[in-house]
């Protein structure tokens, strides 16, 4: 394992070390997995209350059209989402793609207020020097990418969120699910967004680097708010049904079959110009060989990544992607993916964990209901 001095670390680092944060390496930075509360308890009480995560180490960048124009007719021809239409201070999610259909990575994208309609994007930490390089690559001679270096990234999720961040920004609570906006907190100006990765109500807040250990104290000091670390980050984003890059999808894996087929736009369903567009409208239009489906398993040991799905009969037919127990549930869930014939809901599989077939139920996700606010 990596020397935790030796990684790259967020702006929050000392902060996460004074709360005893167990740190870790993820994505080449020192990260917190868990605090001393354990695991459990934070992901119940960003369920019941609300989370603060430290999520710096995802990249963030501002995106310009280099003729003056809207950077997201560039945008466009690698992405399949209607980007061109973002109205200021709304936001979508969206997906890298490559030339085969493939997943590169999952963003989200939000029309910045100023008058050159820029974009500001937030990419995967693992995927980020990648996606910046593909991006350049391919549209570099229409955009400017700017990565946004100097800024913290966090996401205050739960049900607590809004009446907390509202006492220090009123106008926050005027924003609906996957809108944003430029509110000041603590005296630093920030790009706040109304959006999350856990499935709850909440927050995520761009800060300039220098303020963001002093916001998230301020955060913190509220007793409706817990520091949050990867651990329950990974089980609230299963429970939503939300994909992992690098494990529910990858670049060989298609929008279609990821179930991410609510990200490409109606019109661009008809017209296409994007990467890899003669293979996703075909699988629109006649079904993917494979899909992603969410998996309750019958017992209380839950499977991991990598654990093969079978039939009845025992036959291989998919594979689990991502795994864990869901506290909300009090039960083991799953992500994989298997041929259509098999995912129907309440289709009957077995997965293999060491040398054990476990029963499992295919299931529509969520597991646990969204709370976004529409």
């Amino acid at each position: 394992m990596a020397d935790i001095q030796s990684l790259d670390k967020t702006p929050l680092f000392d902060l996460h070390s004074e709360l005893g944060g167990k740190m870790v390496p993820f994505a080449g930075y020192a990260m917190p997995v868990q605090y001393p509360t354990g695991i459990l308890t934070e992901h119940q009480h960003t369920r019941s209350h609300a989370g603060l995560f430290d999520v710096s180490h995802m990249g963030q960048a501002k995106i310009r059209a280099r003729d003056g124009g809207d950077p997201a007719a560039a945008l466009e021809t690698l992405m399949p989402g209607a980007l061109r239409v973002l109205k200021p201070g709304r936001m979508r999610y969206s997906l890298l793609l490559n030339d085969e259909g493939g997943i590169e990575d999952d963003l989200m994208v939000t029309r910045m207020l100023d008058a050159e309609g820029s974009l500001y994007v937030v990419v995967n930490a693992a995927c980020k020097d990648k996606d910046y390089d593909l991006l350049e690559e391919r549209l570099g001679d229409r955009i400017t990418l700017e990565p946004m270096e100097d800024h913290a990234l966090l996401a205050l999720q739960g049900p607590a969120a809004v009446a907390v961040l509202s006492e220090i920004a009123a106008d926050v609570s005027d924003l609906k699910f996957m809108q944003a906006t430029m509110v000041t907190l603590e005296g630093a100006v920030c790009w706040v967004s109304r959006s999350g990765y856990t499935g709850e109500d909440g927050f995520e807040i761009s800060v300039p680097a220098h303020a963001a250990d002093g916001l998230a104290r301020r955060l913190l000091a509220d007793d409706r708010v817990l520091p949050i670390g990867l651990g329950a980050r990974d089980s609230l984003r299963l429970e939503a049904g939300l994909c992992l890059s690098g494990h529910d999808f990858n670049a060989a894996v298609s929008p279609v079959e990821a179930g991410l087929s609510f990200a490409i736009g109606k019109k661009r369903r008809e017209d296409g110009g994007f990467a890899g567009d003669g293979r996703i409208l075909r699988e629109l239009a006649g079904g993917a060989e494979r899909r992603l489906v969410g998996l309750r398993l019958a017992g209380r040991a839950p499977a991991r990544e990598g654990a093969v799905i079978a039939d009845r009969d025992g036959n291989e037919i998919g594979v689990v992607t991502s795994g864990g127990f869901a506290p909300t549930l009090g039960a083991p869930i799953a992500m994989g993916f298997v041929p259509p014939a098999f995912a129907g809901d309440g289709t009957a599989v077995a997965l293999m964990v060491r040398g054990k077939a476990l029963d499992a139920t295919v299931c529509a996700m969520p597991f646990v209901p969204h709370t976004y606010v529409r």
